[in-house]
């Protein structure tokens, strides 16, 4: 039978962050193969993340990335199941490795992202390890990427990775391009502009706003006059390129854009755990829970 030396636990462990006494019966049960004691706790680690994946993973990051020519960019949501393992230097090393990942291979969608080749192992793979080592739940959910010939990509990430914003900028600079991602962290317009307001919607919105005024007691005559005043107020609100700049409300993103011969293309903005349903505790349960 071969030596299990503490030098191969070490190694072990830091191949795999499994705990010791999990590396060293490994290691004895491979005969003190290395690589196959790497499997065999893999292989345990995937049982062990099979029972996890049920569990809400609803807190976590979005990370970005943007190349040093900033024509590449991305943002990625990773989530984990608690804040606290989600402000760990290793839970955020992982989102941001995988932003990097992506900007640079292009993966067409989550499911491709998982089947690509990160450091010699598939993403889905390194993700499963990660979740055997740090015991939760973790999800790659979404990303964005940006590639552009002309212009730059900027990004901005608000209370460390709560809010990520990805800009695609035709002209400007990168401090124009933060600012434009800071205003739609802050705003979350609807739209980029009027054009992108489907008709259905302004048609909803002119409904609406006509029969406030007809509560309201306004005249017939000049309620339609009242609904486009107030419709122009709503493309303030829910179009991005109508906002007030929010660093300096006289001025709006147009005239900012203008004043700075550029023009946004697109935008996209990830607020972490958007649209999943976090399990609701009672905390009156939960203590009794404990003390069963």
């Amino acid at each position: 039978m071969a030596q299990i030396t503490a030098a191969l636990v070490k190694t072990l462990r830091e191949r795999t962050g499994a705990g010791m006494m999990d590396c060293k019966k490994a290691l004895s049960a491979c005969e003190g193969d290395l690589d196959k004691a790497v499997d065999f706790l893999r292989e345990k680690g995937l049982s062990q993340a099979a029972k996890k994946a049920s569990r809400v993973a609803a807190e976590g990051a979005v990370a970005a990335y943007v190349s040093e020519d900033a024509k590449t960019g991305v943002i990625v949501e990773v989530n984990c199941e608690t804040d606290f393992v989600a402000k760990t230097d290793d839970f955020q090393a992982l989102a941001h490795t995988i932003a990097e990942h992506i900007a640079k291979t292009n993966p067409k969608d989550v499911e491709a992202l998982k089947e690509s080749t990160l450091n010699g192992k598939k993403v889905a793979d390194l993700v499963t390890e990660k979740v055997a080592k740090i015991g939760e739940n973790i999800s790659l959910r979404r990303f964005v990427r940006y590639e552009v010939q002309e212009g730059l990509i900027a990004y901005y990430i608000h209370a460390g990775g709560k809010i990520g914003v990805l800009v695609d900028l035709n002209g400007g600079d990168a401090a124009l391009g933060k600012d434009i991602a800071m205003q739609v962290a802050a705003t979350n317009p609807a739209y980029l502009n009027r054009t992108q307001v489907p008709a259905d919607v302004l048609e909803h919105e002119k409904e609406v706003l006509s029969e406030q005024a007809k509560n309201e007691g306004k005249p017939e005559k000049i309620i339609e006059k009242m609904v486009m005043g107030r419709i122009q107020k709503y493309y303030k609100e829910n179009c991005l390129v109508d906002q007030e700049f929010v660093k300096d409300p006289d001025q709006s993103i147009t005239k900012l854009l203008k004043a700075h011969n550029a023009e946004i293309r697109a935008y996209a903005r990830f607020q972490l755990g958007e649209g999943i349903e976090k399990k609701q505790e009672n905390f009156a349960d939960e203590v009794k829970s404990f003390l069963k």
